[in-house]
């Protein structure tokens, strides 16, 4: 029986609390810091997730034997080297790659390099610190609009912009170096557009060995018909039928997900967790957008009602080196996963309203994300607050369960999006 530490507060770290709760594995499960909905699942620790020094305290005083870490900053940061590190806790499994391994994510620019070493297939691109603002407009002239202008650090995924002018991208590229996202766009990277459909795919590793998870289909603009502003999500799908056929997947193996595996081990980098791969489908061949050093937020909240296996038990076989490719299965059903925002969103929005939950009519799984209690009852205290989910044997039914349970969710200032998954169900009902 293992005690688990799962760092993070979002709805991604409740639905891995939610799926880690239900392992015949595990003794205790703790959470930090958490949020209403983890509570449900274990116990809560008010700690942040960068304070080291306290994370490694209470692993050694509850006796922790795997540390699952949910959100990029605690990783970019180091926390996987800070307790391998140490030489009490040097046996704790740590499901999180170390600090080079995340600058996979930590680093646009890295990421970009690595990608052209390894040959995996990418964007042209070039990266610009904020002295060269004439050469990166020289570039910006060499590619045709729209344009792609993207943070080099972590901008808390709302550092990438689309523009469809010259003007737009200037003024873009003006405002990171200007401080937009601290320091994080005080180094830019620039690339042409890729014509095609996204779609996300995600693996769990170790240095030899990996299993492929649920794919999804994640949507990033807070506007119905991909409009407006991005966001860190407003609803996935998985699988995302008609976009990761079986031959497309099998490129996204040979061509992405074993070349990235290889380059990390030739880097002599130590990678032990999830690996996200942002793609662009383009004729039915793999292109990398972005690769996360975690799993993605909302596509978690999506795979994880997918994946039939336990958690824990695959954490372990990462950790030992035991993963096979038959280590893990996944259901055949669809998962549909709609977020319910605060109107405003990814800009100004009001919190501190009291959430109404009709429970009983209710069939999908709430996963819950900007939320907290005050005065005893659950409030909005965030931009996305709650994660609907729901599997069904088709993504139509999927969809239908998550759209009728919002029905059934009220607070003042509530915003979602009502197009979820409709591109896909118009494509598989013209094949």
């Amino acid at each position: 029986m293992y005690n688990v530490l799962l760092i993070g507060n979002g709805a991604r770290e409740h639905a891995l609390a939610w799926k880690l709760s239900q392992s015949k594995l595990l003794n205790q499960l703790y959470i930090t810091p958490g949020n209403p909905g983890t509570a449900l699942c274990g116990t809560n620790l008010n700690i942040p997730a960068n304070d080291f020094d306290a994370i490694k305290k209470v692993i050694w005083e509850k006796d922790i034997d795997i540390v699952v870490v949910g959100p990029e900053d605690p990783l970019v940061n180091g926390i996987t080297d800070s307790i391998q590190s140490d030489k009490v806790l040097k046996d704790v499994i740590v499901i999180g790659p170390n600090k080079a391994g995340a600058m996979l994510e930590g680093s646009k620019a890295f990421a970009k390099s690595f990608m052209q070493k390894y040959n995996i297939p990418t964007a042209r691109y070039q990266s610009f610190t904020h002295t060269q603002f004439k050469e990166a407009l020289e570039f910006l002239k060499s590619l045709q609009p729209p344009y792609v202008i993207k943070a080099d650090g972590l901008a808390a995924g709302k550092g990438v912009v689309i523009v469809p002018t010259l003007e737009e991208a200037k003024t873009n590229i003006e405002e990171m170096f200007s401080g937009k996202f601290g320091e994080a766009s005080q180094k830019i990277v620039i690339e042409e557009f890729l014509q095609g459909i996204e779609v996300s795919y995600f693996v769990l590793c170790n240095e030899e060995q990996f299993v492929l998870l649920p794919d999804a289909k994640d949507y990033k603009r807070i506007g119905e018909n991909d409009t407006g502003l991005n966001t860190g999500g407003m609803g996935t799908v998985s699988p995302a039928l008609t976009i990761s056929t079986p031959e497309f997947t099998e490129r996204v193996l040979n061509k992405v997900i074993i070349p990235t595996l290889e380059g990390l081990k030739a880097e002599g980098i130590s990678y032990c967790g999830f690996i996200f791969f942002g793609l662009m489908n383009v004729n039915n061949h793999p292109y990398v957008i972005e690769y996360n050093c975690r799993l993605g937020d909302p596509e978690t909240e999506s795979i994880m009602l997918r994946i039939e296996s336990d958690l824990i038990e695959l954490f372990v076989k990462t950790a030992k080196k035991e993963l096979t490719p038959d280590a893990i299965q996944i259901s055949n059903d669809c998962a549909a996963t709609v977020i319910i925002a605060s109107k405003g969103y990814p800009e100004k929005f009001d919190k501190g309203f009291e959430i109404i939950v009709e429970q009983d009519k209710i069939q999908s799984h709430l996963f819950y994300a900007g939320t907290a209690i005050k005065d005893g009852r659950l409030v909005n205290n965030g931009g996305r607050v709650m994660a609907v989910s729901s599997l069904g044997k088709t993504l139509q039914e999927a969809l239908d369960i998550s759209y009728q349970s919002i029905q059934h969710i009220h607070f003042e200032n509530m915003y979602y999006r009502r197009d979820i998954g409709q591109d896909i169900l118009k494509r598989l009902n013209t094949v």
